[in-house]
């Protein structure tokens, strides 16, 4: 069994660039092991080789592809197979903006693969583990777009509505267990993100942009605080706060034996 005294064994996926290395190296520099997921060995051997270098963590190396059935499997056997891996984020996901008239079908079958269903199946095979452990922690990265939601943005914003809700979800169904669920949005990286995403970063002002390692520092910041969900540039925590408050105004009305009366008059 793994020691509880000290940090285990955090798994962090599209770890070799971007928000995804910046979470590895502040892991590590918080005590975990790692097991970094992407599909570039070569940046992951060097960010391995880094983090190492400067932390003297254990750094294990997975290169997959997590929108391939055979490799994603694999890293499910590891993230249920390995009981000192108390740490999943789920940093791995695609990008693809513009109109859905004329979108190549493949292109958006592989971007739902990715941010939702290898998501969903990486977290199923972790949480049963924690749970059992008592303690642990599942980071899922959303985006601001899944709140604010744009024409050319349909498919992606789709995808990051149902991260945050599926992380919502999954926080209140792991609250008594010791398990630690958070939903991160970030906003604009300065990241490699954007690249053949079909928007250009730099159509977007310079204070719209956030780096990877400030977005990195935000997040754990926010998970520290014991957020289940942080918006890492919104001033004021109160209006997140306050947005939750109006959807649960619904909620009472969302399934009723009759039809609000401006249907029937």
């Amino acid at each position: 069994m793994s020691d509880n005294t000290r940090p285990g064994t955090a798994v962090v996926t599209g770890a070799s660039t971007g928000l995804g290395a910046d979470y590895a190296r502040r892991l590590a520099e918080r005590g975990h092991d790692l097991v970094l997921i992407a599909r570039t060995k070569e940046r992951l051997d060097k960010l391995a080789a880094e983090i190492t270098g400067s932390t003297g963590r254990k750094v294990e190396v997975v290169v997959a592809d997590l929108t391939d059935t055979r490799q994603l499997q694999q890293v499910e056997d590891k993230l249920r197979g390995d009981d000192t891996i108390d740490v999943l984020v789920n940093n791995a996901g695609g990008s693809l903006f513009g109109p859905l008239n004329g979108a190549d079908p493949a292109a958006l079958e592989n971007l739902v693969t990715l941010n939702v269903t290898s998501l969903t199946r990486l977290t199923t095979a972790v949480v049963g583990g924690l749970v059992a452990r008592g303690h642990g922690t599942i980071v899922n990265i959303s985006s601001a777009l899944a709140l604010n939601i744009m024409p050319v943005s349909a498919t992606y914003s789709a995808t990051k509505a149902y991260v945050l809700a599926f992380t919502q979800s999954l926080h209140q169904e792991l609250a008594e267990t010791g398990v630690r669920v958070q939903a991160v949005l970030p906003g604009a990286l300065s990241t490699e993100f954007w690249d053949g995403s079909g928007i250009e970063l730099s159509a977007f002002p310079d204070e719209w942009v956030m780096t990877s390692a400030d977005a990195a520092d935000a997040a754990l910041a926010g998970l520290d605080k014991g957020e289940p969900v942080t918006i890492l540039s919104l001033p004021e925590l109160g209006e997140w706060e306050d947005y939750e408050a109006g959807r649960q105004k619904l909620i009472p009305n969302l399934s009723l034996s009759t039809p609000a009366p401006r249907y029937t008059t």
